[in-house]
């Protein structure tokens, strides 16, 4: 059990990050960014836990909604990327790209051990 613990604190603390990556590429409904994390297993949300962390990202001011009628049913609504968004993913990724680079040279590193 301890495996599926680890993952999912792992999970919850890069979400964030993945919304707002998907969001930053086109405005993005709800639904429609279940189903692009859905595309990976490791990833994959349900609408019970992206709404609220788009309900907190909209207060925190990284992201806009706005509502738009659709061809195949009801409005839906869209979110976008703020400029106070767009930066702090810009950090965000740098971010990224540091851990990983560092968790892939200790890897490294401990295999060229072995």
């Amino acid at each position: 059990m301890e495996i599926l613990e680890w993952t999912t604190q792992v999970r919850k603390g890069i979400l964030k990050f993945c919304i707002m990556t998907i969001i930053k590429q086109q405005p993005r409904y709800g639904y429609e960014i279940v189903q692009l994390l859905q595309q990976s297993d490791t990833l994959a949300v349900t609408e019970g836990t992206l709404y609220p962390l788009l309900h907190r990202l909209v207060k925190e001011k990284f992201i806009n909604s706005y509502w738009q009628e659709s061809e195949s049913g009801p409005p839906r609504k869209y979110y976008t990327l703020t400029e106070t968004g767009q930066s702090f993913l810009a950090e965000m990724s740098v971010e990224w790209s540091k851990i990983s680079n560092a968790i892939s040279q200790l890897q490294d590193n401990t295999n060229t051990v072995n």
